[in-house]
This record gives structure tokens, C-alpha cells and sequence, in this order.
């Protein structure tokens, strides 16, 4: 396992450093090829790193979109770029990490302060302004990683560049559920979540080494009912609708599941904060649970 992962991580570096220069080039011309080429690379990606990505539901024909997904690791940007040409929305400090920093901003990242409230204004324009430029946009609006059993409660107020029509229509915005179901050909359960996911103060290099060991591999994607605002009364609304979507979709692929019956947006659905929902297994009702 340890020679496998040497030689996947020398393949990962050789192709990337190959590439790097050609993305640069496309940023620079403005072609359109900017977009289709860290698609393309990450599909590469998933295939070296033994993930098998399967989609359910399908992304709107025209661009652009918001689509707003949970957060479980690192490895949930291949995945989610391997299945959708979209750029990402990502806490500032990415942008200053080693090589993944450069990799960020090469898929011209929307970096953001999360925590600074008086930047919110600004975010918001920025993302505006890539969503008129015809760019599809990923959101992680649990501001963090989960455990890939739960999901933190969304916060709702990056959902304000979906307020105001983006070229001339009401902005597509998509809740997708990412989680990971199969490890060696086996669920993967709660026992071994932690191979995939990335939470607290644990280092991005020993997680990556320690997954680089472990074997193929199965992700799942699931593209829920696309929405927009003018579907709600307020952006928490609309918040909390995504989210319940989400958790229905991850209790389903930890479930092993094929996906339920998913309800039709409801207005004024009033969301609790400070919570955690969990994704639990079949025959159980997803609940809230106090946040640790």
C-alpha cells in the first residue's frame, strides 16, 4: 500500500506541475477553456486516486448556478469539480496554503472572510459579478468540515447573491449532497468516515497519506431540485430548505440507500441555528442535535 501511494503521489504531482502552466495560459487569454480544464483535471484526479464518482440528478442546462453542498473533506473538490465545471467559494486563509493555495486560485476560487460580517457586502458583489461573468459557483455554507454523519445548519447570508436576478433571471440555486459510501469495495459506516473525513485541527498531509493507503474508494453526488428565491420568502428560508434537502440526500448514501421522495420548496420553513442535523440509517427520521 505504501509503494501504491508513493507512485499515485508521484503521478499527482508530475501531472499537476504539467498542467499548471497550460491553466495559467487560459486565465491570462480569457479563454473559455478556463472553466472545462480543472473539470477535466479532477475527473483525472478521482480516476488516480481509485474514487469512483457516481452522479444522481443532473446540474441545470445554462449556467450560471449556485450550488451549495456539505463539506466533508478535502477530497469533496475533486469529487464535486469532477462532476460539475464550477468554480469554488473558500475561506481566505486557502489561498495562502503551500501548492494547494495556487491550485485554489487556479480554479479562480472566490476566497472570503467568513467571519468578518462587514466584508459580507463585498463577498456577495464578487460573487455577483462571477455569476454574470456565466460562472457557476460551489458553496460550502456550513463554514466548515463535518464528520460526514452531520451537518452543521447553513449559514444564510451568502445565499443574498441569489436575492437579485443574474443576467436578466432569478439565479438556479442547487442543493447537492456529497458523501462517501463504499471503502474497499464495503460501506463505509461510521468506522471508517474518518478515512474520509477532514475535520478539526488534523493536519491536510497526514489525512491525505493515511487515505492514499486505504484503497478504492466510492463517492456519491446527488443534484437535488434546483430552486430560486423568488420559491421562498426569505434567504433562510431558502437556507433551510437546501438544508434539509442535503441531509435527506446524506442519510440516504450512508444509508445505502436509492434516493427518497424529495418535497417541493415551502415558504417561511424558519430553520433553528446552533444546531447539527445528523444523517442517520434507513427507517429513522433525520433530526436536529445540539452542536458540539
Amino acid at each position: 500500500m505504501t509503494i501504491r501511494a508513493v507512485v499515485t503521489l508521484a503521478i499527482f504531482m508530475a501531472w499537476t506541475l504539467l498542467l499548471i502552466p497550460v491553466q495559467i495560459l487560459l486565465i491570462r487569454t480569457g479563454s473559455p477553456l478556463m472553466r472545462r480544464l480543472p473539470h477535466a483535471y479532477h475527473r483525472s484526479v478521482a480516476w488516480l486516486l481509485r474514487v469512483k464518482v457516481r452522479r444522481i440528478g443532473h446540474a441545470p442546462a445554462a449556467a450560471p448556478a449556485l450550488f451549495v453542498s456539505n463539506h466533508i473533506s478535502w477530497l469533496d473538490i475533486v469529487v464535486l469539480s469532477a462532476v460539475l465545471p464550477a468554480s469554488f467559494i473558500a475561506k481566505h486563509e486557502v489561498g495562502t496554503w503551500p501548492f494547494f493555495g495556487t491550485l485554489a486560485r487556479l480554479q479562480r476560487t472566490v476566497f472570503v472572510e467568513r467571519d468578518n460580517r462587514r466584508r459580507t457586502a463585498e463577498h456577495r458583489d464578487e460573487m455577483r459579478e462571477r455569476l454574470e461573468q456565466g460562472d457557476n459557483l460551489i458553496l460550502f455554507p456550513e463554514g466548515t468540515s463535518s464528520d460526514g454523519l452531520r451537518i452543521h445548519s447553513f449559514k444564510s447570508a451568502f445565499f443574498a447573491a441569489a436575492e437579485r436576478p443574474v443576467r436578466g433571471h432569478m439565479l438556479n440555486v442547487q442543493p447537492v449532497s456529497i458523501g462517501y459510501a463504499r471503502l474497499n469495495h464495503m460501506p463505509v459506516g461510521r468506522r471508517w468516515m474518518r478515512i474520509f473525513a477532514w475535520v478539526g485541527d488534523e493536519d491536510l498531509l497526514p489525512h491525505l497519506w493515511r487515505f492514499l493507503k486505504a484503497g478504492p474508494s466510492e463517492a456519491v453526488v446527488e443534484l437535488h431540485q434546483p430552486v430560486t428565491m423568488e420559491d421562498f420568502a426569505s434567504r433562510k428560508g431558502m437556507a433551510a430548505w437546501c438544508h434539509q434537502r442535503v441531509l435527506e440526500g446524506l442519510s440516504d448514501i450512508n444509508a445505502g440507500r436509492e434516493p427518497g421522495q424529495r418535497s417541493l420548496p415551502k415558504p417561511h420553513h424558519h430553520h433553528v441555528h446552533g444546531h447539527v442535523a445528523e444523517a442517520v440509517p434507513a427507517g429513522e427520521t433525520p433530526v436536529a442535535t445540539p452542536g458540539i
